[in-house]
């Protein structure tokens, strides 16, 4: 259990009604926040966007990528048994 000053505590109590959240959840954030800019923990990642347009943009993406790679040309003839077949043997 870690004691606090008691004007640490009452500046968390204020923060923490600042932000209607619990004392604990004001002093954890604080924390992270600090922690955040120091470096030590890593920014949250961001939750994907699942709106129709945002995965319909990301499939378009693929696609055109996808379009792309297909129509790379083809420098190895081989089939691709004897392609493993070789790196196999390596």
């Amino acid at each position: 259990m870690i004691h606090l000053s008691p004007a640490t505590e009452a500046l968390a109590r204020r923060l923490a009604d600042m932000q209607s959240v619990t004392v604990e959840d004001a002093i954890r954030q604080a924390l992270e926040a600090r922690a955040r800019a120091a470096g030590v923990v890593p920014e949250p990642s961001r939750q994907r966007d699942l709106s129709p347009e945002a995965v319909a943009a990301r499939r378009a993406r693929i696609d055109k990528l996808v379009r792309e790679i297909a129509a790379m040309p083809i420098l190895d003839r081989r089939s691709p048994r004897e392609i493993m077949d070789d790196l196999n043997a390596v």
